[in-house]
């Protein structure tokens, strides 16, 4: 009778651990150790629909382009250079359709629908009528409205239209010779020399960042030592001649 007894306790004792086991909530952990990813929000769906081909895209334009007052070559440079032609195309950050509109930018023009900007009809219009604003509000300077339609109006004017995006400066050489090509006339040669020229500030910029980073500021210095008792320091008592002696000399034992 012990001996059972003493085996019942000895259960008894094996089995609470496992049921306050089971009956302890988990604990979280805690939020700080945790790696929490941004959401990102999703990208724009093409339509399950036949994409126009180029050469509809292509017969669109012109009369959408006579309607805003923009000239056809610059709404064609901008397609090309934006979409080459596709409908559904969708950038990396979601811009939509042949001129790769934003929906914020595409909201101020009263187009609050996503989907609708993959009609290319639409999406000419809405794109068009963008560029017509930006040529109003610079005074038909196609630089500035080129750089403006990639990088955004806050930029263009933020850096006095010295903007010096990589992908900014690679657009509006694109867009510019493209406008060229399609028989556009308005003057852009100067816009194209301001390329080159930020160009040359980013590269510039990117030189000085580098030699901070990497040059060591001990390899600069360099120092001297006299070569006179120091009360001949004073250059009113130095003579100058084909035997005298520089005051001082370069202290070649520091240069490594």
């Amino acid at each position: 009778m012990n001996q059972k007894r003493a085996f019942n306790w000895l259960l008894l004792l094996l089995l609470i651990p496992l049921c306050v086991s089971a009956e302890t909530p988990a604990v979280d952990e805690p939020t700080a150790s945790r790696t929490v990813e941004p959401v990102r929000p999703a990208l724009p769906t093409p339509p399950n629909r036949p994409r126009p081909s180029r050469a509809e895209v292509l017969a669109m334009i012109p009369d959408v382009a006579r309607r805003h007052g923009v000239e056809e070559a610059l709404v064609r440079a901008v397609v090309a250079a934006e979409s080459n032609y596709n409908a559904h195309a969708v950038s990396p950050v979601g811009a939509v359709g042949l001129m790769q509109l934003m929906p914020p930018t595409a909201a101020d023009y009263g187009v609050t629908s996503v989907a609708d900007l993959f009609d290319p009809r639409i999406n000419l219009n809405t794109g068009t009528r963008h560029l017509k604003r930006l040529l109003r509000k610079y005074n038909d300077d196609y630089g500035r409205v080129i750089m403006a339609y990639n990088a955004g109006e806050g930029v263009v004017d933020r850096t006095n239209s010295q903007v010096t995006y990589l992908e900014t400066l690679n657009y509006t050489e694109a867009v510019i010779r493209k406008y060229r090509q399609h028989g556009g006339t308005a003057p852009t040669q100067a816009a194209l020399t301001q390329v080159r020229t930020l160009r040359g500030v980013r590269n510039t910029g990117r030189a000085r960042r580098l030699l901070k980073k990497y040059l060591d500021p001990s390899l600069l210095s360099l120092k001297v030592k006299p070569t006179l008792d120091v009360r001949y320091l004073n250059p009113a008592l130095h003579d100058a001649g084909p035997e005298s002696r520089p005051m001082f000399e370069l202290d070649t034992t520091v240069i490594r």
